[in-house]
């Protein structure tokens, strides 16, 4: 399975359905939470419903619900019957217990990729969702609803970084993946127009190892995928990693290009090969 980029869509704009599956996207996030006003969420459920039923395992298309105590939730449990997407986006999931609550109450049975981070509760709730591992597509994390929780003014710094507590939670979410054997995703970089900011942001999000990103504009789903896909020179090294290893099975540290290399290398390796193949 290849999550790099899951692209955003209201789910009362179905104008914009179609325009999402061609966008290059590896998934598409029809949205019934934050994006719909409380007035237009009938109307979203309906447009989200009809074109789910028409385009159901042609693409990875994940519905995001309201949250698990919010009104609305019994409105997309019903408007989730006969429905088979790929995947259920939770939002303000609190760990194990919240995906254990919405995978009890789904028939049939989705993946789930649950918002880690939304607030302060699930903060102290990340490690345990290596205990529903089998139940999730992936795990991410966001950076808007936990400052407007707690009062904090932003979470951002003036160079876009994020302050201390927000990549605390940030890290949280990308360990806690890892642990559950499931993609990590990073959050959404908010200004759609500043594509060098963007390459930035994507750096660090590859770097520190995620393997995904969610977008909210078709813009950002071309960097965000190249971001994600091993270049020809990364995939070349891991070749020769690889099968310097394969050459010495026995030994736990190898010399390659005047490098000492030990186990950590390997699984970096297999790791990026792994993803090129996918």
């Amino acid at each position: 399975m290849r999550l790099r980029s899951l692209l955003f869509v209201p789910g009362d704009r179905p104008e914009r359905f179609e325009k999402a599956l061609t966008s290059g996207a590896d998934a598409v996030i029809l949205d019934w939470e934050d994006s719909v006003t409380p007035a237009n969420k009938p109307r979203a459920r309906e447009a989200v419903h009809e074109f789910v039923l028409r385009h159901a395992g042609e693409t990875h298309l994940l519905i995001r619900i309201n949250p698990l105590t919010s009104p609305e939730f019994e409105g997309d449990l019903v408007a989730l019957s006969g429905l088979d997407p790929f995947a259920i986006m939770l939002p303000k999931a609190e760990g194990a217990g919240s995906v254990r609550k919405l995978a009890a109450l789904l028939t049939p049975a989705l993946p789930i990729l649950p918002i880690a981070t939304e607030t302060p509760s699930a903060i102290f709730e990340i490690g345990s969702y290596r205990e529903v591992s089998a139940r999730l597509c992936g795990l991410t994390w966001g950076a808007e609803d936990l400052p407007a929780a707690i009062g904090a003014s932003t979470a951002r710094r003036t160079d876009g970084r994020y302050t201390p507590p927000y990549e605390l939670a940030r890290s949280l979410t990308l360990f806690a993946a890892h642990a559950a054997a499931v993609p990590a995703i990073e959050t959404i970089y908010p200004d759609f127009r500043d594509l060098n900011g963007l390459r930035a942001y994507l750096g660090r999000a590859r770097r520190d190892g995620f393997s995904g990103m969610m977008a909210i504009h078709p813009s950002q789903v071309e960097g965000i995928n190249h971001a994600f896909t091993p270049d020809v020179s990364e995939v070349a090294w891991a070749e020769k990693v690889a099968a310097a290893f394969a050459d010495k099975p026995d030994a736990g540290v190898i010399q390659l290009d005047g490098r000492m290399l030990d186990l950590p290398h390997l699984k970096l390796a297999l790791r990026i090969l792994e993803s090129a193949r996918r």
